[in-house]
């Protein structure tokens, strides 16, 4: 019944939709302005370098890695990854990125309370990943409430993380757009796209977070019909 037809199924619907339509808005809204270069042909990583460098943060650095959108910043070693599609391209859609993980950055220099919140978390949220479907998987095939239980206050540690990640990505999408405004890297009506960009990107930790609230609550009901 868990794993086979199930009717609180239907709660996932609208988290899958919402998943679907989150990654084409994202693909679709980058690969529209990468082919849109900035009029002042600033190359991402030159961008990233001058706004770390406003904000007095020398020691961080900018390396490129592999893949499509693997950007992000890494507050241990205090380095901005950018992708490989990111790092030299002078696209509106590769700035923008750059500036978001930007504000990464300023946002752990800074003391930002909702990314200590969410790195003080993610130890338990890793754990809560790997090991909360076991649980839940052998709980209800062989009717353990308490693994059922154990499983689902783990996956919660998984839902609390996605809900702290929002304020977060959202805080440092808002700050990209005021650094790349008042730095003088855009010109007025190249803002506008820039925000397409980061919005379209936002929408999928909002998918992300939806997805795991309903996930939450389908668990939750199932294991009170047990009862």
């Amino acid at each position: 019944m868990f794993w086979f037809y199930d009717p609180t199924y239907i709660l996932l619907l609208p988290a899958i939709l919402l998943a679907m339509y989150a990654q084409f808005k994202v693909q679709s809204t980058f690969n529209r302005y990468s082919n849109v270069r900035n009029r002042y042909g600033y190359r991402a990583y030159e961008v990233a370098r001058k706004l770390l460098n406003d904000a007095g943060l020398y020691d961080v650095s900018i390396e490129m890695i592999p893949g499509n959108l693997t950007d992000h910043y890494d507050p241990r070693s205090r380095v901005l990854r950018l992708s490989q599609a990111v790092y030299s391209s002078d696209s509106i859609a590769a700035i923008g990125v750059a500036a978001h993980e930007t504000g990464h950055a300023i946002q752990h220099a800074n003391g930002y309370i909702p990314l200590k919140l969410r790195n003080a978390i993610v130890p338990v949220a890793n754990i809560g990943t790997t090991i909360s479907w076991p649980l839940l998987l052998m709980g209800f095939l062989f009717g353990y409430t308490q693994l059922i239980d154990i499983g689902i206050i783990l996956f919660s540690a998984v839902v609390l993380f996605q809900i702290i990640t929002l304020p977060v990505e959202l805080n440092a999408s808002n700050r990209a757009i005021r650094l790349l405004e008042s730095g003088g890297l855009f010109m007025r009506d190249e803002l506008y796209p820039a925000r397409q960009v980061l919005n379209a990107a936002a929408l999928t930790y909002v998918a992300a977070a939806f997805a795991s609230i309903m996930n939450l609550i389908r668990l939750i009901i199932l294991r009170d019909r047990r009862d």
